[in-house]
């Protein structure tokens, strides 16, 4: 932003000098307490008096946990790795430390951060205050007995108020524009110097990372009602799919103020709340949704000058923003670097090569709805705190503070809810068809910016300026079930389809994903053999069943069986590993997975492969069957087979291995493996990994905090567990306990009530109070 008036700098400077006092303001003794009481998995249960004593409990808890996680992301998301990392290194999302930190430094202004921290409510700054505290009380007590290996340097330090909100506004963008950090910084006007601008090799990275944003933040979510409950009561199965490291990491916590507040759940680094979790009366979650939270704007260039664009006929110039970023030189010198961000009316410009270029007729600005949402921790809090499904979604739909995820909820008195309510850009199908190009089609929304009529509408019911208001998203609520795995809003329950919207909210009469097939057919099938249960949900992502291998493995087998010619011997080996697969992703599943895996992969490069094409009326059961008596299909899948035996090979694979011994997550120099695979196959249970140069893979996101819950006379009935285990500190004793019990389909119990805490055998209870010098610890049962 570029700062013009005096008066605007001298709001600044009292705006900053707010937030300076606001961190800062507890130097005096006050009464603060937290109750940290940990059962098994190190699990905390954090009780305290009031919002600041349990923010405080918050901040010291995950210290303890994950101190090095949470000092890092501080360092990224203040635009610091270049000064303490050198600029070359990269960050945990694969993203060059230079072009990480001018993103940041873009995005997180002073000004900008002290407006979000202006608009938070008294509890929600209470929270963040608090845990400030905690954090940093815990830091100073584990200095002295040396941080962990992987924290030790400058850059470790105390944090502040304005950390916590640099945090949130970094999450809030994971949807927009911080999919195009590298595009944003690299972008420079045509024939000018090159600043800073990235190689291809970077932007391949970063195109591959925005593809998988989906992927590696999918999930699963299923809410069954009194009609097809066991008990008659409501049920909810949670199962996001998160980064197992970095800021996107969740952690599992319970939140109590006696008579104001009583959640438990998994929550992001920084976050005083609870994101994904339950309370007395209600179980809710998150899946990532295919609404759309940005657009991009085709820019037309004054042809005299490309740092000008025509706006109604108007040539007006685009902003300019000069940013400074610390870098470490090689013989250790620290000197600044400046880098330039242009902007239009319509948002900063992104420049990715061949994709979205800066030349002499064309640039091309982004505009990101969330960067003015500051009301998504308000929002949680409020979920949180509801006690009961009505003011759950009147809070969502008053609030509008979810930035890019759908909800589904269940209760106690067995409704369930979905509730496509994200910040959404107010551009109708109308407005679409006026201003895009519909060859370009829906997958990236590009609008004319040569127009001020292709601008977002503005509709005074909505939360802020040009997004949809909640009255026009699609809800939906129901006594049988609803579900989602990524797709649009559409089949959330094939009985009443969510239809007529824009598609930048949901596109109908698309082929649904392979994971939404398996559960609206594993939920046809239970609802047939009767009432459902908890195993039953549980079953649907332990089972590790390979939905895709349903409608393709009886061709690929067929195949196999039929005449081969020449390549008859050479294709004996992986059709025999084919046939002895059990079409799931255990642990002791055959090679025949690995095998299907780059069959499939292949395959799907071929846009005629399937004997059944997709059919919209029948979106459950197509596409379907594997064409292999046309010629191309047949020919592409010889080859992949073959191709899958060379593969296998040189990975070091043998007839034998087992997915167990293929695909495993480390931690402290110690190898677990992981069940799941991947959910575009049908893997319910999806779980992303990675190629290593020893022929294992790595596990990087999937399945994270695993929630099934149930309700009673006596409140929630829980269990689950978090995949990837509490703490990301190798020497820790909860840094692999949870992801042994995943790895064996182990779920635990989630003590939820004072009497189940209490009873817990690892029980133990510390309590902090911020004037003591020492934290008092008591241990017992």
């Amino acid at each position: 932003m570029i700062i013009s008036s005096q008066l605007t700098r001298l709001s600044l400077v009292v705006s900053m000098l707010g937030l300076t006092l606001a961190a800062n303001a507890r130097s005096e003794p006050v009464q603060t307490s937290a109750d940290i009481r940990r059962t098994s998995f190190g699990v905390p249960h954090i009780r305290a008096e009031n919002e600041r004593g349990l923010g405080y409990g918050i901040g010291y808890a995950y210290a303890q946990d994950n101190l090095c996680l949470l000092a890092n992301e501080i360092t990224t998301v203040n635009g610091e790795r270049s000064r303490y990392f050198g600029p070359d290194q990269f960050t945990v999302e694969e993203r060059e430390n230079l072009a990480s930190d001018v993103f940041f430094t873009w995005l997180n202004t002073s000004h900008a951060v002290a407006d979000f921290w202006r608009k938070q409510t008294p509890q929600v700054r209470e929270l963040i205050e608090g845990y400030v505290a905690g954090y940093n009380r815990s830091l100073a007590e584990r200095r002295p007995q040396g941080l962990p290996a992987q924290c030790q340097g400058e850059w470790v330090r105390d944090i502040t108020t304005a950390d916590l909100v640099k945090l949130t506004r970094r999450l809030l963008v994971e949807g927009g524009v911080g999919q195009f950090a590298e595009a944003l910084a690299g972008a420079s006007p045509p024939r000018s110097v090159t600043q800073g601008a990235e190689a291809p090799a970077t932007f391949k990275v970063a195109d591959a990372r925005r593809q998988r944003f989906a992927l590696d933040r999918g999930s699963n979510a299923v809410a069954i009602g009194s009609d097809r409950s066991f008990n008659g009561r409501g049920m909810l199965l949670a199962n996001p799919h998160f980064p197992w490291v970095g800021g996107m990491r969740f952690y599992q916590m319970h939140l109590t103020i006696p008579g104001q507040l009583d959640v438990m759940g998994a929550a992001l680094p920084g976050l005083p709340l609870i994101n994904i979790g339950f309370n007395q009366h209600l179980a809710w979650t998150h899946t990532v949704d295919s609404s759309k939270h940005f657009t991009l704007y085709r820019l037309q260039l004054d042809p005299r000058d490309s740092t000008r664009y025509l706006l109604d006929g108007k040539s007006l110039p685009l902003d300019k923003q000069t940013l400074t970023v610390n870098v470490k030189q090689a013989d250790g010198q620290v000197r600044a670097v400046t880098r330039e961000i242009y902007s239009s009316k319509f948002g900063p410009i992104v420049q990715w090569p061949g994709k979205l270029d800066w030349d002499h007729q064309y640039a091309y600005s982004l505009r990101d709805a969330n960067l003015d949402n500051d009301r998504v921790l308000q929002q949680w809090y409020a979920m949180n705190r509801a006690s009961n499904l009505k003011d759950f979604q009147a809070s969502v739909q008053q609030i509008q503070g979810i930035p890019w995820v759908n909800t589904l909820a269940a209760d106690d008195q067995g409704q369930t809810l979905y509730m496509n309510l994200s910040v959404v850009p107010n551009v109708s199908a109308a407005k679409l068809t006026e201003c895009t190009d519909p060859r370009v089609g829906y997958q990236m929304i590009m609008l004319d910016g040569s127009r001020s009529v292709c601008a977002w509408d503005i509709d005074p019911q909505a939360a802020q300026p040009g997004i949809v208001a909640s009255t026009n998203l699609p809800q939906l609520l129901r006594k049988d079930f609803v579900q989602h795995s990524n797709d649009s809003a559409w089949m959330a329950n094939p009985a009443q389809p969510l239809t007529g919207y824009s598609p930048l909210i949901s596109q109908e009469k698309q082929p649904l994903g392979w994971r939404s097939r398996f559960a609206l057919d594993r939920l046809g099938a239970l609802i047939q053999a009767g009432k459902i249960g908890s195993m039953d949900l549980q079953h649907m992502v332990m089972d590790d069943q390979v939905y895709q291998a349903v409608q393709v493995m009886p061709d690929v087998l067929k195949f196999c069986e039929a005449q081969q010619g020449n390549d008859a011997e050479a294709l004996t080996p992986v059709c025999f590993s084919l046939k002895n697969w059990d079409w799931h992703a255990n642990l002791n599943s055959g090679l025949g997975f690995v095998h299907f895996q780059n069959v499939m992969q292949a395959l799907g490069q071929i846009p005629q492969a399937w004997r059944v094409a997709f059919d919209p009326q029948d979106p459950l059961h197509t596409p379907r069957g594997l064409a292999i008596e046309r010629p191309e299909v047949a020919k592409t899948l010889r080859e992949a087979l073959l191709a899958s035996i060379e593969q296998v090979k040189t990975a070091g694979l043998k007839p034998d291995s087992r997915w167990g011994d293929v695909q495993v997550v480390s931690s402290g120099g110690q190898q677990t493996a992981i069940h799941g695979g991947p959910g575009e196959l049908g893997v319910y249970n999806a779980i992303q990994s990675v190629p290593r140069s020893d022929g294992k893979r790595e596990v990087v996101s999937g399945t994270s905090y695993l929630q099934i819950v149930t309700f009673d006379d006596k409140g929630p009935q829980a269990k689950g567990l978090l995949a990837f285990s509490l703490s990301s500190d190798p020497a820790s004793a909860y840094s692999r306990d949870q992801t042994e019990a995943f790895s064996n389909k182990q779920l635990s119990v989630l003590p939820f009530t004072e009497q189940q805490i209490s009873a817990d055998p690892h029980y133990q209870v510390q309590t902090i109070r911020q004037q003591d010098e020492h934290a008092a610890s008591v241990a017992g049962k």
